[in-house]
């Protein structure tokens, strides 16, 4: 088995709640996920949506693996980690995800392209003239245009917001409009088919939203329950609305450069 069908393997038992599931990109299921079909003959259970998930160095990983964990149980569907390569993708944190597709040899035709945040390898995918092109013909064409956290920004420069309302994380959600977007403090924010979370762990939510659009509101229902997705922090510090004056203040200034980064590239992709 490869390394991916083993990280898919794993999620799909974590996060799927029924059956065969998404496969890999060579069509094949995970085993021991071959159980009998729940009795529920109005739920929308199998599919055959193509999902592209965009890799690159500097990605942060939860922003990749928090949607995949909701998305990793639509059955049928078939799901790309792409890169400009099949090398291994390291993330923020150093941890590496060999990719199972490429863009010359992802599909054209996508239900669902995506993208991750993070800070400055967010930055250079942005600028990434292979990268841009790669997004914005396949989002020219894919039935949603996804990202979650700061993946927004790489949406953009490929010229896939212009018009549309959108989320990013709360440090640069403002950037959106140097983009031609609409910047929406929310969650997770739908317009038409652009679908953007805001930072990190809102992909999640974005994951959950995505199935119920993709399926049905229970099969995605189903999904949460099978990952006990139930929140309950120890602290009410997850947004600029709720934490602290003493937590803001660091975090603000800690993303300074990138903000000012994150402006610049808005800037140039302007003029």
């Amino acid at each position: 088995m490869t390394d991916i069908s083993r990280r898919q393997a794993l999620l799909l038992a974590l996060s799927a709640p029924f059956a065969s599931c998404a496969l890999d990109a060579d069509g094949q299921q995970a085993p021991g996920m071959n159980h009998k079909m729940p009795d529920t003959p109005n739920v929308h259970w199998m599919g055959d949506e193509q999902i592209a998930m965009l890799m690159y160095p500097g990605m942060t990983v939860m922003d990749l693996i928090g949607p995949h964990c909701m998305l990793g149980g639509l059955m049928g569907a078939k799901i790309f980690f792409v890169a400009k390569s099949l090398d291994p993708v390291t993330s923020d944190a150093g941890v590496t995800i060999t990719p199972n597709a490429t863009f010359g040899t992802c599909p054209r035709d996508l239900t669902v392209l995506f993208t991750p945040g993070g800070t400055d390898g967010t930055l250079a995918a942005a600028v990434d003239p292979d990268t841009r092109a790669f997004m914005a013909d396949r989002g020219a064409r894919a039935k949603y245009v996804t990202s979650v956290c700061s993946g927004s920004l790489i949406l953009g420069a490929a010229g896939l917001l212009k018009g549309y309302k959108a989320t990013s994380h709360w440090s640069v959600r403002h950037v959106l409009a140097g983009f031609g977007a609409i910047p929406t403090d929310a969650r997770v924010v739908q317009d038409r088919n652009r679908v953007t979370g805001a930072g990190v762990t809102a992909g999640l939510d974005f994951g959950l939203t995505m199935l119920a659009e993709l399926r049905d509101r229970t099969y995605a229902e189903c999904c949460q329950l099978m990952s006990e997705y139930d929140p309950d922090p120890p602290f009410n510090a997850g947004s600029m609305k709720t934490a602290p004056a003493e937590v803001k203040a660091p975090m603000v200034q800690m993303l300074t450069e990138f903000v000012k980064k994150s402006e610049a590239l808005a800037a140039a992709n302007k003029a």
